[in-house]
């Protein structure tokens, strides 16, 4: 059955779950991922570090593939072979988004959870210049600066108990990448946000931030 790409959107009761389980030091339980299949008119789909079309493209996906689609979240719309919608798919495997409007599964529905939980990368809003992704199996985070905006790429996070806010810095310009462990015990929650803001050993002034992210160490 092709699915209709008029889709239900579930609010933000996962996230705030999530948040809420985090900062009591209580646990979530994964959901199930979904499979779909890219379909383009034959050129490979880009991947993107967060749900827009304004984030880096990682790599590309061939038409055909089979995706794996951990969760999904509402970013930038797009426009593709099933429509126009602002539904995006966090792929683990392929390490970040594809819109939806580029996948076919046998649902007229929603096929996974919102992102939130375990979706593992995100862009400052606005279309600015930070980009951040988590690594869960090493609890690292990675910083980028994609352009000269002439403010520093930085991730707030906060982790089990709600200790923090604690600060990863990108302050070495258009093109840069930061990659710094963090402490997070096996298992563990963090809740981060990608931000922008003028470098300071100080309480940062934080601008145009994600919407929070919540991920855990493996």
């Amino acid at each position: 059955m092709k699915r209709s790409k008029l889709r239900r959107i579930a609010g933000s009761g996962l996230v705030l779950a999530a948040v809420g389980a985090l900062l009591a030091g209580g646990a979530i339980e994964a959901s199930a991922a979904a499979s779909g299949t890219v379909k383009t008119a034959g050129d490979p789909l880009n991947v993107r570090r967060a749900p827009t079309t304004a984030a880096t493209a990682v790599k590309t996906v061939a038409n055909g593939a089979t995706v794996t689609i951990d969760c999904q979240v509402n970013g930038s719309s797009v426009t593709g072979p099933y429509g126009t919608g602002t539904l995006w798919d966090y792929v683990p495997a392929l390490g970040g988004y594809i819109s939806d409007t580029y996948v076919f599964t046998n649902s007229d529905t929603r096929v996974a959870p919102d992102c939130g939980v375990g979706s593992g990368s995100g862009q400052c809003a606005d279309a600015c210049a930070g980009e951040a992704q988590y690594r869960s199996s090493d609890s690292h985070f990675l910083v980028y600066d994609t352009n000269s905006d002439g403010y520093s790429a930085v991730v707030a996070y906060w982790t089990k108990g709600g200790a923090g806010p604690f600060y990863v810095w990108n302050s070495g310009g258009e093109g840069t990448k930061v990659d710094k462990a963090v402490t997070v015990p096996h298992g563990g929650w963090v809740f981060y946000k990608v931000c922008v803001a003028n470098y300071t050993t100080a309480k940062p002034d934080l601008k145009s931030c994600s919407d929070g992210i919540t991920d855990y160490a493996a």
